[in-house]
Formats: structure tokens, sequence, C-alpha cells
């Protein structure tokens, strides 16, 4: 049957979102009745106790699994998340990925694993499965900031014990291997637009007559102006967005990341791709009970907002905070050079159910059509010798 959108939502949502919007009418109210998106952004996802991370209800589930306190009232049918990211696809991704992460932890000497935003726990289980298997006593560090999800995490991998550790701010310093999965994109972005002028608006959000909210612009401050008179030329009626807290958080990784790699896997793309002529809507994209859209007034705290990742900034940001570049590809090229394959090709594939029921989510992992190529692996660092066994083929740092 053909699903409606939006979808019906049972009387907890109705009254969560209700909560958050009269949040958000209050916080725009305190900005004087304008309130930058960036800055709604960060209040839809984290606002103590109503934002998307931070309300308590389930975010990372496959269609249909239960996810709340109860069946849909209006539909008769279980909660269901908002998206499915790559360790909950197959636990193929995290055991490739620490292949990389075991060749890094070699190489330097050290033990720990430091992850941030670690979702379900599932990426860290399968990290330290398979360094387990490659004779690897790894420790692991996970930074995460909704509440939910770190009790989540805390009772899935609480067989670990004293092996995990969940940290309440940045280390002063680490070596070692950092992860981050889909982490930059959930960042709160400015978005600007340009009018007809060629002057470069920013865009923000206030209270309709109907308590609704809609998009407003005002000159952008002399910052963003600053920023993206440098990265493209003027284009009227442009829409798009940077990520100024991303490119921060990368920088800042100069000052703690000691020794080591870090592994930025997410959406996105170079600058030259990001900011194309035919691009001129952005890449903001919300989720709501598995239904992707470009509305992010609808639902507020109870769908997630994302934008896609302008590769180049963050490979900028790292070489400013005195680390090197030292790969940067698409997922698929990363996961087959790391060891997919060898992987996959140990399953037995006499057993034709559990042999289909693995091989297609590691399809959806490595096809150009899906994950595969718009996915991209950033990974930057200090004191590592490369070549990384996860960019020994197919290195597009000349992309950037």
């Amino acid at each position: 049957m053909p699903q409606t959108f939006p979808p019906p939502l049972d009387d907890a949502s109705q009254a969560h979102t209700a909560r958050m919007a009269a949040h958000l009418r209050a916080a725009i109210a305190q900005a004087g009745g304008w309130l930058s998106f960036e800055h709604w952004m960060a209040e839809a996802l984290y606002a103590p106790g109503l934002g998307y991370y931070a309300a308590g209800s389930v975010k990372l589930a496959e269609a249909g699994a239960g996810s709340g306190s109860g069946p849909d009232s209006s539909t008769g049918a279980p909660p269901v998340g908002d998206f499915v990211t790559a360790p909950e696809l197959t636990p193929l991704f995290g055991q490739t990925l620490a292949m990389q992460a075991a060749q890094v932890l070699r190489q330097t000497g050290t033990n720990t694993i430091l992850e941030f935003g670690a979702g379900t726990g599932a990426l860290a289980e399968q990290v330290l499965a398979a360094l387990d298997a490659e004779g690897l006593d790894a420790r692991y560090q996970i930074v995460e900031v909704s509440a939910d999800l770190r009790a989540r995490q805390q009772a899935r991998l609480a067989a670990h014990g004293e092996r995990i550790r969940w940290l309440d701010r940045l280390p002063d310093a680490f070596e070692g291997c950092v992860l981050a999965n889909e982490v930059l994109d959930a960042m709160p972005v400015q978005v600007f637009r340009w009018d007809e002028t060629g002057a470069l608006l920013e865009r923000g959000v206030v209270v309709t007559a109907e308590d609704g909210f809609a998009w407003a612009d005002r000159p952008a401050p002399p910052r963003l102006a600053e920023v993206m008179a440098q990265r493209m030329p003027p284009l009227e009626g442009y829409v798009s967005e940077v990520n100024l807290q991303g490119e921060a958080w990368v920088r800042g990784m100069g000052h703690w990341l000691r020794r080591g790699v870090a592994l930025l896997i997410d959406y996105g793309f170079p600058r030259h791709e990001y900011y194309h002529p035919q691009r001129a809507a952005g890449t903001l994209m919300c989720h709501l009970r598995h239904h992707s859209h470009a509305d992010p007034f609808l639902a507020p705290g109870l769908q997630d907002i994302t934008a896609h990742v302008d590769f180049t900034a963050m490979a900028d940001a790292a070489l400013s905070g005195g680390l090197d570049v030292l790969g940067y590809l698409s997922q698929a090229r990363f996961l087959v050079n790391a060891g997919l394959m060898e992987r996959l090709a140990t399953l037995d594939s006499s057993d034709a159910a559990n042999y289909a029921r693995t091989v297609g989510p590691v399809q959806k992992l490595v096809s150009e059509a899906e994950m595969g190529e718009l996915f991209k692996v950033l990974a930057v660092g200090r004191d590592v010798d490369p070549p990384l066994i996860g960019f020994r083929r197919g290195d597009r740092r000349a992309m950037l």
C-alpha cells in the first residue's frame, strides 16, 4: 500500500511536537522575532528534553520496527524510526572499518578508539568484535550528546564493562583512531541566499500568523559574507548552507589529536559539486518515519534535520588545525580497499537465505545508486605514515 505523507502521528508524538513548537516560538520571540536557521536547527535537534536527539524517542530503526512506547493509535502499527545508518544495515560495515582502525592502532602503538555520535552502539559492537579477532585488545571511548542514545549504547554494550567509557567532553589529548559516522551532517548549519542585486542574505525563521513557522531573510553577518565570497560567486536566487560549526570541530581536532587518524564518514561532495549552479536549492534534508523531505518546519522535535557535507571545507579545516589530509574517496571504494569483499567471500553461500540477507545490505553500502557513491570517507590525522589501507586505490584528494 502507498504510504501517506506526512505520516500519521500518535497522541504522544503530537503532544511532543506541540511542546517543541512552543519552545521554538519562545526562542524566536526572545531573539526579537527572527532566529537564524543555525540556532533553529540547534534547538530543534538538541534542546534538552525536547530536541530530536534529546527527547527520548527511538531514532534509528528499520521501518516497521518498534520505536516508541506503544502502537500508533491512528494505524494500529508500531511506531517506526526515521532512518537507518550503515552499522544497522550489516555488521560487515563495522567489521571492515575495524581493519582500517587496526592499521592505525598498530602503527601508532596505541589501543584506543574514540567514536563520536555512536547511535545505537552497533558500530562499537562490530568494531570491538573485529579487533578482538585481530588479536587487538582495544579500549573504546564514546562522546554522545544524546542522553537517550547514550542510555541505549550503555545497555547494548554492558557486557564490555570498563572496556568502554563515555566521555562528557572532548579529550585534552588523544592517540589512536577516531570514528565519526554521520556526525557532521547533524551539526547545525547556516542557510544563505543571494538576492537579485548579488547581496548575500542569511535565512532565518519567523512565526506566522497561524503560529506556524516560515523563512525570513536578513543581510548576512560579516563572517558569513566573507566566507561565501571566497567559496562561490553570487548566483541570483541560489540557496545553500555552510557548516561553520563542523569546520570548527574538525579544526579543533588539531588541538587534541596528538597522534592517529580520524575517519569522517558522511554524505556529501567536494566544494565544486556542493556549490554547483544546478544545486540551487541546497542540500537541506529531513527524515520523519522513513520519509525524506525538505521541510524543516514539519513536526519539530520528531524529525531529523541534516545537510550534506562540504568535504573541501572539512579538509581545509583539518589543515588549518595542523593535521594532515590522508585520504578522501567514496564509501564503496573505501570498504572494498579495506577488505569488505574478502569478508563477504568467507560466508557460506550454500545457506542461500542467510547469504541473501547479507548480500542485499552490502550491495546498498557499495552501490553507486545508493550509499556507495553519495557517502564519502575523509581521513585526517597526525604522525601516521600513509598509505592507509582503505585509501590504497581510488583516492580523490586531488578533487577537494
